[in-house]
């Protein structure tokens, strides 16, 4: 006949180990969930086409006017440059507008309003609509202030360092460049390396898994020069 006290601690192990698999899989879960987001806004078959100058005039287009905008906001203010461009909607509506009711009264057309078209559309939002996208936007938000708690609480301590390694090169970053400077180099960056990576897919992802293996055997160094009592936590 089996021992009690055996079988407890036999079934109190066995729950342990069980709660650890679900805890891991949960964490595994909310990580995934936090990049899904993001990810799957990057990899949309859109924003995939515009990247890689599918359509060149679009992604020329899309290209420039975002460009132009980033440069419009270094060298102005967003006040300055959101009036500039509401004036010049006014002044080609206007001039529309005007244009449209001279040919009328010299051809002495009924013509009616040249944006009559347009003012008859429904421009309003659906409470559900709006609903919706409130929800999401709080599920986005529920979900930050969650990785912001696991990140600065130190439920996981390598996560935390990465993270206080990734904010103390971002102070270099800000010393040399602004917000909006980023902004352009980015959005230079993901118009032209997605057709660059695509003509050097082979070569550069030999480099990427190379450099991928010299961080994961780095962490593992680190994680195993840790102290014991930090090791014990990175296991729980």
């Amino acid at each position: 006949m089996a021992d009690p006290m055996n079988q407890s601690s036999q079934i109190s192990s066995s729950q342990g180990l069980n709660d650890g698999h679900s805890a891991s899989s949960k964490d595994s879960k909310f990580s995934d969930s936090f990049f899904s987001s993001p990810v799957s806004l990057i990899q949309s078959p859109q924003v995939i086409d515009l990247v890689h100058w599918r359509d060149p005039k679009k992604s020329g287009v899309v290209f420039g006017v975002s460009l132009l905008l980033l440069l419009s906001l270094a060298a102005f203010s967003v006040i300055s440059v959101v009036s500039y461009l509401l004036l010049a909607l006014l002044c080609v509506t206007i001039s529309f507008r005007i244009y449209k009711s001279v040919i009328q009264a010299v051809q002495k057309s009924n013509e009616g309003h040249p944006f009559k078209a347009l003012m008859e559309k429904d421009v309003t939002v659906p409470p559900e609509t709006f609903r919706k996208h409130v929800d999401v936007c709080l599920s986005h938000v529920n979900r930050v202030l969650k990785q912001m708690s696991h990140l600065f609480l130190v439920e996981d301590l390598v996560d935390s360092l990465k993270l206080a390694v990734v904010m103390w090169l971002l102070t270099y970053v800000g010393a040399v460049f602004n917000g909006i400077t980023i902004l352009i180099l980015a959005d230079i960056l993901l118009f032209s390396v997605p057709p660059i990576y695509e003509k050097n897919k082979t070569q550069i992802d030999r480099y990427i898994d190379i450099a991928r293996t010299q961080f994961n055997t780095t962490v593992a160094k680190l994680q195993e020069k840790l102290p014991g009592s930090m090791k014990r936590c990175k296991a729980e």
